[in-house]
Order: C-alpha cells, then sequence, then structure tokens
C-alpha cells in the first residue's frame, strides 16, 4: 500500500510478543515496517470498550478517530473487531482472506485448505461485517495446489496475491468501482484454529490423511511422532502402496509398526496403506533425512512407533 502511493494515518498491530530462545519481547514485523516508515502506531490488547481491556480499546479508539481514515484494511490481526470498529470508516474494513469464501472462513484457511487435499485455494477481498467472514465479497482470485504444496510455501503465494489484490481493491474504491457480491449460501466450511494437540501422528489414520496433515503442520507447529520419551518431528512424507524392500504380510502389520529403513527414507504402517517418512527432526538438531535420524535412534524393520 505504501508502494502503490496509499496515504497510511495509523497502524495497528498485536502487542509485542516474548520469542526466541531467550523468549524476549519482538515487534511483529507489520510494527517494524511502521516503524521504518515513521507510520502512526498502536498496539491495543483488545478492542472490546466494555472487556478487559477497556483501556486499551479506548485509547484505540481516540486513534482512529484522529486518523480519520476512509477505510481500514485487515490481514491476519487475531483481534475481533467489534461494530464500533467496523462502522467507522466510510468506505469501512476491508480483510484479505486466504481462501476462497465461503469456503474456509475463520482462522486457519491456509492450514485447512492443505489438510483437506484441495485441489485451488486463493485470496478473497471481502467488506467485513460482524459475522465470522460473512460479508460481501468485493474480489476474489484462484491458484492451484502444488502436489507437496505446505502451509509455509502456500501463505507465501496467498501474501504476494493479497498484496497485490488489496492495491487493486483500493484503487477501485477511490473510483467508486467496487461491487459486493453476497457469499453463497452453499459450500461454508469452518478452518478450526491450529491447536498443538493436532501435532501428534495417529498411526491408525490412512497414510494420505497423515501425509495431507504433515503437510498443513508445516512449518508450525509440526506433526510429531513419539519414540520412547523423544519427540520427532515429521516433517516430509509420501503415501506408498508398499515398502519395496519388502513382501506384503498375510496378515496387515500393526499401525505405527516400521517396515523398512533404507537411503529413501523409513516406511511405516498406517491405519490404511504405508507413510515413507522422508525428513525427521530430532529436539535440539537440524532436519534431515528420515533414514539417517531412523539409524541414530535405533529405528529398525518391526519395531513400533507410539
Amino acid at each position: 500500500m505504501l508502494s502503490a502511493g496509499f496515504e497510511v494515518p495509523l497502524v495497528l498491530t498485536q502487542p509485542d510478543r516474548p520469542a526466541g530462545r531467550g523468549l524476549k519481547l519482538q515487534a511483529s514485523a507489520v510494527k517494524q515496517l511502521a516503524q521504518e516508515h515513521g507510520l502512526a502506531l498502536a498496539q491495543p490488547r483488545g478492542l472490546k470498550l466494555d472487556g478487559r481491556w477497556a483501556e486499551d480499546a479506548a485509547a484505540a479508539r481516540q486513534a482512529l478517530q484522529a486518523a480519520r481514515a476512509q477505510v481500514m484494511v485487515v490481514a491476519a490481526y487475531g483481534l475481533i473487531l467489534p461494530a464500533w470498529v467496523l462502522q467507522m470508516p466510510p468506505w469501512g474494513c476491508l480483510n484479505i482472506h486466504a481462501s476462497l469464501l465461503p469456503r474456509w472462513r475463520g482462522a486457519a484457511p491456509i492450514h485447512r485448505a492443505v489438510e483437506a487435499g484441495d485441489e485451488r485455494s486463493g485470496v478473497t477481498i471481502m467488506q467485513m461485517a460482524e459475522g465470522l467472514d460473512t460479508g460481501p465479497m468485493l474480489l476474489m482470485e484462484t491458484v492451484q495446489l502444488a502436489p507437496e504444496e505446505t502451509t509455509g510455501t502456500l501463505h507465501d503465494r496467498l501474501a504476494d496475491l493479497g498484496a497485490r489484490m488489496i492495491v487493486q481493491a483500493l484503487e477501485l474504491a477511490a473510483r467508486g468501482g467496487l461491487r459486493p457480491t453476497p457469499q453463497p449460501d452453499e459450500g461454508v466450511t469452518y478452518a478450526h484454529k491450529i491447536d498443538k494437540t493436532e501435532a501428534p501422528v495417529n498411526w491408525t489414520q490412512p497414510a494420505s490423511v497423515l501425509e495431507r496433515r504433515i503437510r498443513a503442520l508445516d512449518p508450525s507447529p509440526g506433526a510429531t511422532c513419539r519414540f520412547g520419551e523423544e519427540v520427532v518431528k515429521v516433517w516430509k512424507a509420501q503415501t506408498i502402496t508398499w515398502p519395496s524392500s519388502t513382501r506384503p504380510p498375510v496378515g496387515h502389520p500393526a499401525a505405527g509398526t516400521v517396515l523398512a529403513v533404507h537411503p529413501g527414507g523409513v516406511e511405516v504402517a498406517c491405519g490404511q496403506g504405508v507413510l515413507r517418512l522422508i525428513e525427521l527432526q530430532r529436539p535440539g538438531a537440524r532436519r534431515h533425512g528420515a533414514a539417517a535420524v531412523a539409524q541414530s535412534l535405533g529405528w529398525v524393520p518391526g519395531l513400533r512407533l507410539d
């Protein structure tokens, strides 16, 4: 928006958070950019005027009123905008939402698209309303997901696309050219927030489901599997019909059984099918090929992973 020549009279971003090994307070990338350009900045902990952070909300309201902005642009802000915020700018609040609405309304649309095996995703510029991503659509563009798409790679692609689209939307708004379209009633799905309890690999599930979830949890929080007391991150895997180095037994091995360890990876029996682990990471170490990590842990065919 700055590069396109738009004036940004005020930036709202989340409060600084502890990060890194030292858990020192770190500013968001949005705050850092705002400071580089000398922009007015507010970091309220909440926006409800009658809530826990009412004092923060009142100060934010004063800052917004002083900014006298025509429109508010919202991108992954992380706080619910109450009605008083939505109604303040004359052109309303425009949200850069990383899905093809009404599919994947909610907090984690990129993760859930990858996890579900969607063939398409995209960005919707929408007019915000009080409901959860229910407002009318203004612009929409589609991208195809690659077979090995992760949340990280799709996030970066949609971030670039969303940046270009919001500039287009603002230019159209300035000329009175935005045409809101109500979201269809059919095809509504909700992208619930990712929880750390989703990280452990459940070997009883089909290999195809696990492969998608591993990609969906990359780069955060990362899928995990347990061997004894050690929790190993699983970063890359693929489904296979059966280990190339073994013959199918008469009965399907128990889920979580290591079937083969070879230079191409570690093959593990699942509830349905076989998952080949390709890239793993031990605590405190870097990502490595799964065979090398398995050898360091003593994994051999017949061993059962938790």
